[in-house]
This record gives C-alpha cells, sequence and structure tokens, in this order.
C-alpha cells in the first residue's frame, strides 16, 4: 500500500477543504481500511529508507521523533523538503543557493 501521497486521501483532502465533510469522512474511512488490511496481511507500507528497529510501527517511530525532537522521521523528510521549496519560491530560491554553498564547503 502506497501511504506517501496516496490518492484517496489526497481527494479526501480536495473534499474537506471544498466543504464536503462527509465525503472526505468517506474516503478518509476507506484510506484506513485499506490501511489495516495491509497491516493485518503484514505487508510493509514503510516508505522509511532508514534501517531502524521501528520499521513500520509509525506510531512508536513518530512517538520517539516527537520525544527527542532531534529530526523528523526519515519518512515525512520529502514531504517536508516539498513544502519547504514551494516557501522558498517566495525568495527566488536563494536559500537553496546558500545550502548549495555550504555543502560545498
Amino acid at each position: 500500500m502506497k501511504i506517501d501521497g496516496n490518492e484517496k486521501e489526497k481527494a479526501a483532502l480536495t473534499a474537506y477543504e471544498q466543504g464536503d465533510f462527509t465525503f472526505a469522512a468517506q474516503l478518509e474511512a476507506q484510506f484506513m481500511e485499506e490501511l489495516r488490511h495491509a497491516i493485518a496481511e503484514g505487508e510493509d507500507y514503510c516508505s522509511c529508507t532508514s534501517p531502524c528497529e521501528k520499521h513500520g510501527n509509525c506510531v512508536e517511530c513518530v512517538a520517539c521523533h516527537r520525544g527527542h525532537q532531534g529530526h523528523l522521521p526519515a519518512c515525512f523528510r520529502e514531504m517536508v523538503n516539498q513544502k519547504l521549496y514551494g516557501l522558498s519560491e517566495l525568495t527566488e530560491h536563494t536559500i537553496i543557493g546558500r545550502i548549495k554553498k555550504e555543502r560545498k564547503k
């Protein structure tokens, strides 16, 4: 099961934003049912690329990361990077140039 960028969840968010709360809730319920089924079948739905004993156990993983607040779980990084990239458009992506320069040092 693909969780990141899941089309059903994206449609649920769109419905919610448009005020169709009933349809949004139906789509979310379907998504959750599919997730529960994937878990019951032992499917590896975790997109994390870091080797970790919490792989596939999102509740424990997120709780630990919230607890230590050192960094984001690997599975959150792409989503956050996409959001930050959009924000960087406000300054014509000048921050990206600075980051690249810093990495070269």
